[in-house]
């Protein structure tokens, strides 16, 4: 299987340590990403109206060029898979924005929701398997207890995310558990942190990031890992009086596969 990968571009920059991490593990765990070629920023915030055209384009255009090389689109940032995700499932149930992209793009075969979308926490848990992936953890993060903190683009809307239970996700606490850690449940690991209100309202980001903080905190987590720039940035940034650490989950997995020897890349 060909897995094309999307990176975007916040993985190009702030969040370099979710790429680099994320390629290293795959290479390691078999399933080597193939980065697309000439790819475009997703726009970030999905088009809610659905004469947005032009606000899709650049997620179709990645979608088709993952259909034209084996079907599978692999993506890492919790912001882009929820972009990309979303204008699949309008291209591929919504006739009229479908059959508009199309006579805009003037493909030679219309897109109409072939490729299969997988963020790669999928592709460890359905694909390597976690109990493979376990076998293959040589320094288990043991004594570490992480909470892990969802956000709302990875789980929302969950008819058409199809990622995880909403209110009761785990494929994040599976996760810890098969790398050694001790995952923590806390109440607000799957509320929003506001990320998007960050320069408009930055007062509301940091109560509602001292919030999710204090209570994992009181829950007994040591630290966060998350997939998402975003909300990296922002519970580290707007965080309060208290200040858990924050990972990407990439490089947690690479430290448990012992793959940051010689530091990182």
């Amino acid at each position: 299987m060909i897995y094309n990968y999307y990176p975007g571009c916040t993985l190009s920059t702030k969040a370099k340590e979710l790429d680099v991490a994320a390629r290293k593990c795959a290479e390691a765990l078999g399933f080597p990403l193939v980065e697309l070629p000439n790819w475009q920023c997703c726009g970030a915030v999905y088009p809610m109206a659905p004469d947005a055209i032009a606000e899709r384009l650049s997620a179709v255009r990645a979608l088709v060029a993952a259909r034209d090389n084996g079907g599978v689109l692999v993506t890492l940032c919790s912001a882009c898979h929820h972009v990309i995700k979303r204008v699949n499932d309008d291209m591929a149930n919504v006739k009229e924005i479908q059959q508009k992209v199309n006579n805009y793009l003037g493909l030679e075969v219309p897109y109409t929701g072939e490729t299969k979308v997988l963020h790669y926490l999928e592709v460890l848990r359905d694909v390597v398997g976690f109990e493979n992936l376990k076998a293959k953890v040589v320094k288990p993060l043991q004594g570490r207890n992480i909470g892990a903190y969802y956000g709302c683009l990875l789980l929302r809307p969950g008819q058409v995310m199809s990622f995880d239970d909403v209110e009761r996700p785990e494929i994040l606490e599976n996760f810890i558990k098969v790398i050694g850690a001790t995952p923590v449940i806390y109440d607000m690991r799957n509320e929003c942190c506001a990320g998007y209100m960050a320069v408009t309202d930055k007062n509301l980001c940091k109560e509602m990031v001292s919030e999710i903080q204090d209570n994992a905190a009181d829950a007994g987590a040591g630290e966060f890992i998350t997939a998402c720039p975003l909300c990296a940035y922002n519970l580290l940034e707007n965080a309060g009086a208290t200040k858990l650490p924050v990972s990407y989950f990439t490089e947690v997995l690479a430290e448990a596969l012992g793959l940051n020897e010689g530091g990182a890349d």
